[in-house]
């Protein structure tokens, strides 16, 4: 059985007003967004590169500036049996290989059946470094979109850290709304990985020294 996402009254709103801003304005100089948000009423399915446990924390920092959602994401059954704060905060469990994943598929389904809500998937499944030159998706992901039957918002983000001069790092984060509905895998992980291309060349045209 899984671990589902739970919203701690107590938990959630302090990590949502207070926690992440604090955490990311106390060890980042700086968070650039790039991107444009188009309000429809649907549930937003925010799909991103993983190379670090800040993701979550970032992403609910563009959850709070941009999509205003109840926040969901997926992680690894045995990191959430060792901290129950991320279940509190909407993290639920996946176990690979196990049978229950067919009920993690399910759920994340069905989360994405309500418009309030945001679910956020790392694709490839592992933190990987900021230096993979392309994402590869798993297998299950394919089998997690043909489970969704309702119109989602599919988000793409890629997150990207530079120090340059700063003794603390600077976080850009670049996103855009997906417009495939096909919800087609392997073409999802091709326009992923070309935009995951241009936000890294935008990225190094913008920054030049």
């Amino acid at each position: 059985m899984i671990i589902k996402s739970k919203h701690h009254l107590f938990y959630y709103t302090y990590f949502k007003f207070f926690y992440c801003k604090w955490k990311i304005y106390r060890h980042f100089t700086m968070v650039k967004i790039t991107g444009e948000f188009l309000e429809k009423n649907l549930p937003i399915l925010v799909i991103s590169n993983h190379v670090t446990w800040w993701d979550g924390i970032w992403t609910m920092f563009l959850n709070i500036k941009y999509f205003n959602r109840k926040f969901h994401f997926m992680m690894l059954e045995d990191e959430i049996k060792k901290d129950k704060v991320p279940n509190n905060v909407g993290g639920y469990s996946v176990k690979k290989g196990s049978r229950s994943i067919i009920e993690t598929i399910n759920y994340t389904a069905e989360l994405l059946s309500v418009k309030e809500n945001m679910v956020l998937l790392f694709p490839q499944g592992k933190i990987e470094s900021l230096l993979t030159p392309s994402i590869q998706f798993e297998k299950g992901f394919n089998n997690i979109l043909k489970k969704i039957q309702n119109e989602v918002q599919i988000i793409f983000l890629v997150n990207l850290v530079d120090y340059f001069s700063n003794m603390k790092p600077n976080v850009y984060m670049y996103f855009k709304e997906y417009p495939n509905l096909d919800l087609d895998t392997e073409k999802m992980q091709k326009d992923f990985n070309t935009f995951y291309t241009e936000s890294v060349t935008e990225h190094l045209q913008k920054n030049k020294s």
